[in-house]
């Protein structure tokens, strides 16, 4: 393979990362089909290819939809709460490029994965390529193998499904780091009451232990009840010699927690937005524990 060649595969490896996160939801299998992308540009007739990007995104998504069809039934058996492979300190590395839409295109919250999770594989294909990699129509359908009026309702399905189930409200910077600041106080000293406080009413809690690590069975809602599980996870993990970092997951205020090894055992991700009355509240709390997605994260 020429130099040519492989700088340019090399020039779209960012989009393709980014375009089969959003895809599948886990960063171990997107940047396995990035590998398989590169095999198939490898032995595929250079100089037959006019496009090279558009031919690359196009094996891409077929990558992915034909990965999903087998990764549906395995979903399907999942033990608990599913939630997408966290990114920590990394969610830039999954930023599908500057052509990209505004209104979607950083979006990797585990929020917005869990909207598209709703979706079926085309209604997903289609309106990330359109909506969030800034394709046209007749683009999306050559990738697709429809024609552009299907792709159009495809696109608009999904994007009624992901704003219904998908809400953006802005937080100021100030009174978020207030709040984490807040909770990690709160919950250092495993105060449930002071725990509630910070949640929204309707706060939720998530916990995917996927069968192998210990994890809450099903979402928990309502201030109290989260905040209670809070306090008692709390005081177990305060009476160990564990480790807490603070960092960022999927773009959120998040932590991870890992013992005096070294060995992470979770990440923590907070989706905050404003109360009834303008004031920052923790919103939903996004506990990854399956140690097969955590093997990207750092102590």
């Amino acid at each position: 393979m020429t130099n040519t060649a492989e700088s340019l595969f090399e020039a779209q490896r960012p989009s393709l990362r980014a375009l089969a996160y959003r895809m599948l939801g886990s960063r171990a299998e997107a940047e396995d089909l990035v590998q398989e992308a590169w095999l198939r540009w490898h032995a595929a007739p250079q100089e037959a290819i006019a496009n090279p990007p558009a031919w690359l995104s196009k094996v891409m998504t077929h990558l992915c939809l034909d990965h999903m069809k087998s990764a549906r039934n395995r979903r399907e058996a999942y033990v608990g709460v599913w939630l997408p492979e966290p990114l920590v300190d990394s969610a830039m590395d999954f930023d599908p490029g500057p052509q990209a839409r505004a209104e979607y295109a950083q979006e990797v919250s585990i929020a917005f994965m869990l909207a598209l999770e709703r979706l079926t594989p085309l209604e997903r294909a289609a309106f990330l390529l359109h909506d969030v990699f800034d394709l046209d129509f007749p683009d999306v359908a050559a990738r697709l193998g429809r024609n552009e009026a299907a792709c159009r309702q495809l696109a608009r399905r999904a994007r009624e499904h992901v704003q219904a189930h998908h809400s953006r409200a802005e937080v100021a910077h100030q009174a978020r780091s207030d709040l984490m600041a807040a909770f990690a106080q709160a919950l250092h000293t495993g105060d449930a009451d002071a725990l509630a406080t910070l949640l929204a009413e309707d706060a939720s809690f998530l916990s995917d232990g996927g069968g192998k690590a210990t994890a809450v069975s099903r979402p928990l809602h309502g201030a109290l009840p989260v905040a209670k599980a809070l306090a008692g996870f709390a005081k177990a993990w305060f009476g160990t010699d564990g480790q807490v970092r603070m960092t960022t997951v999927n773009g959120l205020p998040g932590a991870v927690l890992s013992l005096a090894s070294g060995q992470v055992v979770q990440t923590m991700a907070f989706r905050i937005a404003p109360d009834a009355r303008g004031q920052a509240r923790i919103q939903t709390i996004y506990v990854t524990r399956n140690p097969d997605k955590l093997g990207f994260v750092s102590a």
